[in-house]
């Protein structure tokens, strides 16, 4: 993979973001072929990632997983949302299968200090929605010279 040139400023955290989108879909397409785990796969569910001025916003998208099966850690800037979506059980004989059951895990380091005692999280029509408060200490403010 041929690393992009630049010139001018760049935004360093979305570039870095974007390399690992990259990176991260280069995996999912090349191991998708082999097979998954006994008992389910391991996967990423999909997510967005919105910064505001005063926090950051996650949307995880995890249709048919119950509440009690997601667990959200914070660990300074760093937040792991993972859990597991079980295989519902069957009385036929299944034809197809093509949706993905099993463990998932998203983890990323927010690039900006976070307030661990106020995140709040909320489940509706299968997106988990998780608001983590950046610190007031962290807020980036201009300084004139004088």
């Amino acid at each position: 993979m041929a690393l992009p040139m630049h010139r001018g400023h760049t935004d360093v955290a979305t570039e870095f973001d974007r390399l690992t989108q990259q990176l991260s879909r280069l995996v999912d397409d090349e191991w998708a072929a082999l097979p998954a785990a006994p008992g389910g796969e391991r996967f990423t569910p999909m997510v967005d990632l919105e910064e505001t001025d005063q926090e950051f916003v996650v949307d995880v998208d995890l249709p048919g997983v119950r509440k009690k099966d997601v667990k959200i850690e914070v660990d300074g800037r760093r937040v792991v949302i993972s859990g597991e979506r079980v295989q519902t059980e069957r009385k036929g004989r299944l034809r197809r299968q093509s949706r993905v059951w099993g463990s998932f895990a998203f983890e990323v380091i927010l690039p900006a200090a976070v307030d661990e005692e106020h995140v709040e999280a909320s489940m509706n029509d299968g997106v988990l929605h998780v608001r983590v408060p950046k610190t007031t200490g962290g807020a980036r403010r201009r300084i004139d010279v004088s």
